[in-house]
């Protein structure tokens, strides 16, 4: 992931480019990082690393949503909509 895909998300997610802790922007971060994970394991499946990584990143996501869910409802449920988590 470059520098300036990372900015791209904090962005959109977080208001702007610095705002690197606001947990919107970093829920974004890890919901593209799991992605990408996620397209390597369907072609390389005995990667047990790039799964336990997977399985990490996967529950620092969901501790990051509970805080939010928590803290704001509204601002949870607008960003489950707008990464697309929930179907």
């Amino acid at each position: 992931m470059t520098t300036e895909q990372k900015q791209e998300i904090f962005t959109k997610f977080g208001g702007s480019a610095t705002n690197t802790g606001s947990v919107e922007s970093q829920v974004a971060l890890i919901s593209h990082r799991i992605n990408h994970i996620s397209g390597h394991l369907k072609t390389n499946r005995k990667d047990f690393s790039s799964t336990r990584s997977l399985y990490k990143l996967v529950g620092q996501r969901k501790k990051l949503l509970k805080y939010l869910a928590h803290k704001d409802i509204i601002q949870y449920r607008a960003l489950i909509e707008k990464l697309g988590l929930r179907k």
